[in-house]
């Protein structure tokens, strides 16, 4: 049985989808882009800012969810630009310093709200 997860520590859904489903202790977070769920807006300054935030809005999900950035087993990074990669690692280390998680990163054409980067997640309970 599926269990939807929604807070509003982290930005509402722009579209028909879940912030997070949690099945069989697994919890599978839609991608976050770096909206302030306070302002509903995209954060201002560049890919360090985006990133942080976007982190926030996962953090604020798996704990809606009763998970921890430990339990996260995979990540997969959507960039505009692939150009931004050695800023967005520097942040995201920053937030997974140590045991961190399996990830794939891909620069793509576009994302939405004109966002530099987007960020989907998977946790497990351990």
């Amino acid at each position: 049985m599926k269990r939807i997860i929604s807070t509003t520590a982290a930005p509402a859904a722009i579209g028909p989808y879940s912030q997070a489903v949690e099945v069989q202790g697994t919890l599978y977070i839609s991608g976050q882009v770096p909206v302030d769920p306070a302002t509903g807006k995209i954060v201002e300054g560049g890919i360090a800012e985006q990133t942080t935030q976007v982190l926030k809005n996962i953090k604020a999900i798996l704990l809606a969810a009763g998970y921890s950035v430990n339990d996260v087993v995979k990540s997969t990074c959507l960039l505009s630009d692939m150009s931004d990669f050695k800023a967005m690692n520097e942040v995201y280390a920053m937030f997974y310093e140590a045991d961190q998680p399996a990830r794939a990163s891909f620069a793509v054409k576009g994302l939405p709200l004109g966002a530099l980067i987007e960020i989907e997640t998977v946790a497990v309970k351990k």
